[in-house]
């Protein structure tokens, strides 16, 4: 596979897990709950700020 092909499907990877955690924040049944998936994606390298 070609680096622009692993680029493109790298990038692909971590924009769908951005979206899927976004939403997960979104519809998370408690503040506590949501405060516990922000401090997950920050701890593990995610988007900055997510709210």
């Amino acid at each position: 596979m070609s680096r622009l092909a692993q680029a493109v499907r790298s990038h692909r990877e971590i924009s769908r897990t951005r979206r899927e955690l976004s939403r997960a924040i979104s519809n998370a049944s408690t503040p506590a709950l949501r405060d516990e998936l922000i401090m997950v994606a920050q701890r593990s390298g995610g988007p900055g700020s997510l709210r």
